[in-house]
């Protein structure tokens, strides 16, 4: 198969390395994967394929969308799996222009929809991917979206993170002692991750653990407003900003609890991530988040927005070591089992082929 994949943003996120594994994965199968993205896109650094570099300005970039279909028509794609908003628009029209013979937009976020003649975009796609179960019925059930039309992939986990083994000697490398205890939390940062309610409960934690560390790891536009809300409560003593880090399985590896505050998720890699690395998890109550963390089986679950349960949380484990043993077993366990990269490359590469040959 000829499989382009397209992509606006220009970081280098959960959603982007989604993108990015399953371009190496189909081309690592021996399909023809390619990846169409802006100039100064992170992920194109990445990758060792073809990449097409165009502007995508905004929705209805004629140029773009132009361009798009005469790269599509001359490389004779069979497969256009757009992502974001904007390369959807552009991605989806010259689809169509060009005469792909499937399209395919991947929803990464939880966020409805609206689904009407002025979003007629959203028509296009022959199959939208979900990346979780909770996502693919906010679009079935409160989108209007035909339910054979959409699909729920899981993003996959690297076998890389089912290979971690503990080494407290690497909290060195943060400035911290070997026998520190450590609470992580893994993303970009901006708004709708809720790192804030993380730092909320750091007082909390800290009366319990007084030399317990929160690495908050990852870069984005909230850091300066979440390191000012450090220093201003006086906690920054406690909080490590790392900033971007390319190695996380070495993260997991040092980290004693794993957090997630967000007020909106689909299925984040960062905790399928953690649960493979056998780090015992806490997070919020939303979107596909519980299809994994099972609450007391797999991890703990709080709701959105309450530290005061996260901390609660964070220190039943840290206090625990058997309970935080078993949550750890029963998460590497149902990652394992549904969550590897070859489970979402197979599905996926199962459903190009059905669309491919109108099955």
């Amino acid at each position: 198969m000829r499989i382009l994949h397209t992509e606006w943003s220009d970081g280098l996120g959960g959603q982007e390395k989604r993108v990015l594994a399953e371009l190496e994965g189909m081309a690592n199968r021996g399909h023809y994967a390619a990846l169409v993205c802006r100039e100064h896109a992170k992920m194109a650094q990445k990758l060792s394929i073809d990449v097409f570099t165009l502007p995508m300005r905004r929705l209805y970039d004629v140029t773009s969308i132009i361009n798009l279909a005469g790269i599509l028509k001359k490389k004779r794609f069979d497969i256009v799996n757009t992502h974001s908003g904007v390369d959807s628009w552009i991605g989806g029209i010259a689809a169509k222009i060009a005469g792909v013979p499937a399209l395919i937009r991947t929803r990464h976020l939880n966020i409805p929809l609206k689904r009407n003649m002025l979003n007629f975009i959203h028509y296009l796609p022959d199959m939208y991917i979900t990346c979780g179960e909770n996502m693919r019925n906010n679009l079935v059930q409160n989108c209007g979206f035909p339910f054979n039309k959409v699909i729920s992939i899981p993003t996959g986990v690297g076998e890389e993170f089912f290979r971690v083994t503990k080494n407290p000697q690497a909290k060195t490398r943060y400035g911290l002692a070997p026998e520190t205890p450590v609470i992580t939390n893994v993303g970009i940062l901006r708004s709708v991750k809720g790192h804030e309610v993380t730092l909320n409960a750091v007082k909390i934690v800290i009366e319990h653990f007084p030399d317990a560390k929160f690495l908050i790891v990852g870069n984005g536009p909230a850091k300066k407003r979440l390191e000012n809300m450090a220093c201003d409560t006086g906690i920054a003593k406690h909080v490590v900003f790392t900033g971007f880090i390319e190695n996380i399985p070495e993260v997991y590896s040092i980290s004693d609890v794993a957090v997630l505050s967000s007020w909106s998720e689909g299925l984040p890699q960062s905790m399928l991530q953690a649960m493979a690395a056998g780090v015992p998890v806490v997070a919020t109550r939303v979107g596909g988040v519980p299809e994994v963390v099972i609450h007391e089986k797999t991890g703990l679950l709080v709701d959105a927005g309450d530290y005061n349960a996260l901390a609660r949380g964070i220190i039943r484990i840290l206090e625990n070591p058997g309970v935080a043993l078993d949550f750890a077993k029963n998460a590497r366990e149902l990652v394992k089992r549904e969550h590897p990269t070859s489970h979402m490359l197979n599905n996926i590469e199962s459903l190009y082929s059905r669309l491919l040959n109108n099955e």
